[in-house]
């Protein structure tokens, strides 16, 4: 029955929806029976090219064009492959407006083309948890970005630029040589940047066929007819567990109507929901979660994917001259879903270390895995998210992670917004995170005894040892300011890789983040 809403409702909607759910659901199924076949789309030769047209040539356009426009701007010759056309969706991506500053430093957008491209602003957002804690938070994820304005602007700009730009040409294949990369046997460049997203080829080559740890399932769509509600949910859940999960909802007003999320965090076994069967359960709940019955809802757009991630991440390329960014490294936490947000964060410290590994030749998959550093405010996420989440057959209170949840946010909001606002952006700092512990532990001692045992001692110590070094990444980022005149005295490949480790300090302990509210 409730089957037949969900086709009866996406059936509705231009475009054909429905096979693209069961699309999605089919790749979904491979990757928990661990049946994907492993692409081979990179090779290695020993022989040298003769010649070399770019610097650098990035496969996969929607985000890639990012990095590229930021290139191409500082004067590097860049090439850019894009499978179909280059051109933004229609659903808004929510960002927080201090994050966007990133575009007016690297000479992206001006002033104003960037207030230009901000879609939709709301605020206060809610954080909730069913029979617990409201929580209200302003300037956070409240601004939403117009992705079809944002990607025709930056097109633009790569090209005038000097970018080239090769539309509806899929990647097929890369051949890495001792002095460059030669991509689908014609282009030729110094070096590949992969931003083709979790499902990229070279990331499932380079990850040889591995099941991911986690994923993230989420449902959605825009639609009219809401009651009038300027305000948006960042985590909110109005059920115990159901079908061994917690759902958790997001909700923001959109430029078309309203947009609501149903995400839920899971491992990869492959008895778990279906995409499908998500979306069953996200129109069963929708009129309790909103106050509105269906019927009285124009549907837009039907919104719905999946987020692998894996304790190993980022992703090191296993080869020279190719360096994943963005999904395609899994340089996000298993809490969030990635994409434009995590592309976003990191395009500085992207387009600065690919400028100096170019300019120094540091191409090589040692000096490229630099990039991609470990983050210790990534890896202590992995606890939240088993805390956020419950095994196939595990017993488990239906309330647990809500009172957990709870518990935690009442403890954040009485510590105040340094402690709370990183945290729903996906920013973990090692002093709101002890502070919030500290606290939690005092206040609800039982609860942290459940969860231990709900998420095992292995994954416990585990945890440990990256908290212990998010300590340690917060120090030494703070003593770096030391280091500065001393590197700059360095020979120019040795300030690469001094640039990094400061680099990798700053992010992994969370030092990037910055709030202008």
């Amino acid at each position: 029955m409730s089957s037949s809403l969900t086709e009866e409702i996406l059936s509705q909607l231009p475009g054909d929806v429905l096979s693209g759910l069961r699309r999605t659901d089919d790749i979904l199924t491979s990757i928990r029976e661990n049946t994907a076949p492993i692409p081979t789309v990179v090779q290695e030769s020993q022989q040298d090219l003769s010649d070399v047209d770019w610097d650098a040539i990035i496969c996969g356009g929607t985000l890639g064009i990012l990095i590229g426009c930021a290139l191409a701007v500082r004067g590097l010759r860049v090439a850019l492959i894009e499978r179909g056309i280059l051109r933004g969706r229609e659903q808004e991506w929510n960002i927080s407006r201090q994050e966007l500053e990133v575009f007016l430093q690297l000479n992206l957008l001006t002033n104003e083309e960037l207030e230009k491209a901000i879609a939709t602003q709301y605020n206060p957002a809610r954080v909730s948890f069913h029979g617990g804690t409201e929580v209200w938070v302003e300037n956070v994820l409240n601004i939403g970005v117009d992705p079809v304005y944002l990607l025709a602007t930056l097109k633009t700009k790569f090209l005038t630029a000097g970018g080239q730009l090769l539309e509806n040409t899929p990647f097929t294949e890369a051949v890495v040589h001792p002095n460059g990369v030669i991509v689908n046997n014609q282009f030729k460049a110094k070096l590949l940047i992969d931003a083709m997203g979790h499902l990229s080829p070279i990331t499932q080559q380079a990850r040889r066929g591995k099941k991911p740890d986690a994923l993230c399932l989420v449902v959605g769509s825009c639609a009219q007819g809401f009651p009038e509600n300027q305000s948006g949910d960042l985590l909110l859940s109005l059920t115990s567990l159901q079908n061994q999960c917690q759902y958790f909802w997001e909700a923001f007003p959109a430029r078309d109507g309203r947009t609501t999320y149903l995400f839920t965090y899971m491992d990869a076994h492959p008895k778990r929901l279906s995409l499908e069967n998500l979306f069953d359960e996200y129109l069963r709940l929708l009129p309790q979660y909103q106050g509105v019955e269906l019927p009285q809802l124009k549907f837009q757009r039907a919104l719905f994917g999946f987020f692998p991630t894996y304790r190993e991440s980022p992703l090191k390329t296993p080869w020279n001259r190719i360096l994943p960014v963005g999904d395609s490294s899994g340089s996000q936490s298993p809490l969030s879903f990635g994409g434009f947000g995590a592309m976003v964060r990191h395009l500085r410290r992207l387009t600065f270390g690919v400028e100096e590994a170019l300019q120094t030749n540091q191409l090589s998959a040692k000096y490229l895995a630099l990039l991609q550093p470990y983050q210790p405010n990534l890896s202590v996420t992995w606890l939240f998210q088993k805390a956020m989440s419950v095994g196939v057959n595990q017993n488990i209170s239906p309330q647990q992670i809500n009172q957990l949840l709870s518990a935690v946010f009442q403890e954040m909001q009485k510590l105040g917004n340094p402690v709370l606002k990183p945290f729903l952006q996906d920013v973990v700092q090692f002093s709101a995170l002890t502070q919030t512990l500290i606290k939690t532990g005092l206040s609800h001692p039982q609860l942290v005894a459940k969860i231990i045992s709900q998420v095992g001692l292995v994954n416990l110590l585990d945890w440990m040892v990256h908290y212990g070094n998010l300590g340690v990444y917060t120090a030494l980022f703070n003593l770096s300011p030391m280091l500065e005149t001393w590197i700059k005295n360095l020979p120019n490949q040795q300030q690469y890789y001094w640039h990094r480790l400061v680099d990798a300090w700053k992010y992994g302990s969370g030092a990037d983040y910055c709030d202008e509210s």
